[in-house]
């Protein structure tokens, strides 16, 4: 059995071809531009097979631009075609959609037709239902349905096409719709921005200035329908390969029509921004008076859409979005579902992800930081040295260095971990170093630096990011003192070593600047991590005498003294769970700001407050933190026990909250 994928490099392809991949027997063709060869490449890696065979065309051509001797050669041998590769932007002029999306499946059904395949796949779109109102099933097609934009249109023209010349070809067909595919529901992958995500550079923008608790008030937008990309994929699959479903649409959708507001809401609270309250949408509108429904026609006019793009524009929200913020159609599925049942296929709760969606688009498509002038005017062209840049804060650091067209040089334990973020940069368009080495070895970082210093043309930044952290009160560790000189080991000799090690480099050049990831630890000193923040300040002393005789050589230093963030590293203790903490974008926006403007420290407001409490008012600021450590347990890990829920949770809470960013 053999597979013809176009679209193969797009994202829901890519999803697709790693099921098959996974789950299916044959080679697996796929059209790539000759352009494409080098992602593609990139692509075969992650997918670890070498069953995925590239063949050169374009979407654009007659017959997909496929060279006639290849299509005699497997005349026949195609089991499964499967067309993927269309435009999926709401934005996108009509002739670019004609040509893509019509044109393209034209030139699809005409190839699998010469190929004799078994299946044509067809991957179409919600969008084909245009602004039908009422329930839309699978066995729906043209209800007279009006089609607003050239991306319903050709959405709609492109299912015909497929519905109309596949049976005069002798080719089955099947037809996939899939509702707004957002990012994947474990790792929240995306790579592009779609749906919800046009509103994610808004809601970003009111976390940063606004409270969380502020509610704002919205209007009723409707019903929208998401689905994360991994169901599409792991559906599209299992349906492709049931026996006797040819000539049938699915719809890949959530079951149930979910609230515009609401699912806004989900990733408002995955971001730690305000939320929207819309105590209007509980009173009986008709439908064509709701306030979705006069927005969008409201957005239509040319004067709007030109004020629109003014002012929401530049946070990134197009005015064809506003447009279409819902659906006026309720899709049906129960075919679908039906196929799917016993499969263990469906889809996956929105709250659940909603989370993981919001923090792979802030640490890898919100691109704020390449857009700043100021930043890449600091960042373009300079090699970065980052230390535990494998994941957390070092790995979005990296992200958003190569962003801004600086060159990270990425250092942790893991040489695998540190070539995936390498694969990500480089599929972006951007360059990236790859240097392992534990940190934790000060030969190993000996090596390093003359590694580096041979290897590279400047070291302009060194971020000393890598740390470890131990939550362990005093009394439990009488017996470890070995707690004590690991923690010392890395965080504090590991990093002044790296930093000594690069010193000449940066005297000679007449520049440099270093960039200690601290703690708020330092300044508040809370209980159980004496190990930990004892490190830290001892790194931030250091780091302050030293930037003192070296000030005249152009290198300078920042220790930023970073409130308790969502990381790996931070996972161990199930207590932070439940506590307010700021995300590994957020720490890396630091980062960059702190490499950017080269302040002597960045500080919180809470850890200013604590330093400024420990100076005034010791005896009272050691009574609040004993306080605190009565409330706060030993983790069961550091006692050496099973977990067990606790009896002073909502305590615990309350503290975290006023306390916001303190380690408890």
């Amino acid at each position: 059995m053999a597979y013809f994928v176009t679209g193969a490099t797009g994202f829901i392809g890519r999803h697709l071809v790693q099921e098959l991949v996974d789950h299916r027997e044959g080679e697996i063709f796929v059209l790539c531009r000759a352009g494409s060869l080098g992602r593609l490449e990139l692509l075969r890696r992650r997918w670890g097979s070498d069953r995925v065979v590239p063949v050169p065309g374009d979407l654009a051509e007659e017959g997909l631009g496929v060279d006639p001797t290849w299509v005699a050669e497997h005349d026949g041998a195609i089991e499964h075609f499967f067309h993927l590769a269309a435009l999926y932007d709401m934005t996108a002029d009509d002739a670019t959609n004609e040509v893509m999306n019509v044109g393209g499946t034209r030139g699809a059904v005409d190839l699998a037709g010469r190929l004799h395949a078994g299946t044509f796949h067809q991957v179409s779109s919600v969008a084909a239902a245009g602004e039908h109102r009422g329930r839309f099933d699978e066995s729906m097609f043209d209800e007279g349905q009006s089609l607003p934009s050239p991306y319903h249109r050709t959405k709609f023209e492109s299912e015909r096409i497929v519905r109309e010349e596949c049976p005069a070809l002798g080719l089955p067909w099947r037809v996939y719709r899939p509702s707004i595919v957002v990012g994947h529901s474990q790792t929240g992958a995306m790579d592009k921005v779609d749906g919800p995500y046009y509103f994610f550079p808004l809601l970003k923008a009111l976390r940063d200035r606004l409270p969380s608790w502020l509610p704002l008030v919205g209007v009723d937008l409707g019903d929208t329908n998401v689905v994360p990309v991994d169901y599409v994929a792991k559906a599209m699959d299992h349906l492709a390969h049931l026996p006797d479903r040819d000539g049938e649409a699915f719809h890949l959708v959530n079951p149930e029509p979910q609230s515009t507001v609401e699912t806004l809401n989900l990733f408002c609270r995955a971001a730690g921004a305000p939320q929207l309250a819309t105590p209007a949408s509980r009173i009986p509108v008709p439908a064509r008076l709701r306030p979705s429904s006069l927005i969008g026609a409201l957005v239509r006019n040319g004067l709007v859409q030109g004020a629109l793009d003014q002012t929401v524009g530049r946070l990134g929200i197009p005015a064809e979005v506003l447009a279409h913020t819902g659906f006026t159609a309720v899709f049906d599925s129960t075919r679908t579902e039906q196929a799917l049942a016993g499969s263990g296929i469906a889809v996956p709760d929105l709250e659940s992800c909603a989370r993981t969606l919001w923090g792979y688009w802030e640490e890898h498509l919100d691109t704020s930081t390449g857009r700043d002038a100021r930043i890449r005017g600091a960042l373009a062209g300079k090699h970065v040295v980052i230390t535990g840049a494998s994941s957390g804060i070092g790995q979005v650091t990296a992200l958003k260095v190569a962003q801004a067209g600086g060159i990270p040089v990425l250092v942790a334990r893991g040489k695998e971990k540190l070539e995936e973020t390498r694969a990500t940069i480089e599929l972006r368009g951007g360059t990236a170093h790859v240097y392992p080495c534990d940190l934790s070895d000060l030969e190993a970082i000996d090596r390093l630096c003359e590694q580096l210093n041979a290897d590279l043309p400047s070291v302009d930044f060194v971020v000393n990011n890598a740390g470890r952290s131990i939550r362990r009160s005093l009394r439990l560790s009488t017996d470890r003192f070995h707690d004590f000189e690991r923690t010392m080991q890395l965080n504090y000799f590991g990093a002044i070593r790296l930093v000594m090690g690069l010193m000449p480099s940066m005297q000679r050049q007449q520049r440099g600047h270093v960039v200690n990831v601290s703690s708020i630890g330092v300044q508040t000193n809370p209980p159980r991590f004496s190990a930990y923040v004892a490190s830290k300040a001892a790194l931030d002393a250091w780091s302050n005498v030293v930037a003192s005789e070296v000030v005249g050589n152009g290198i300078t230093f920042t220790s930023i003294h970073m409130p308790l963030v969502r990381t790996p590293m931070i996972a161990p203790t199930k207590l932070y769970d439940k506590f307010p903490t700021i995300s590994p974008a957020q720490a890396a926006d630091t980062v960059v700001e702190a490499m950017v403007g080269r302040p002597h420290e960045i500080n919180t407001l809470l850890g200013n407050v604590g330093a400024v409490a420990h100076t005034v008012a010791p005896k009272l600021a050691f009574r609040l933190l004993n306080l605190a450590y009565h409330v706060f347990p030993d983790s069961a890990a550091a006692q050496g026990q099973v977990p067990e829920a606790g009896t002073r949770e909502s305590e615990q809470v309350m503290l975290a909250r006023v306390f916001r960013g303190v380690h408890w």
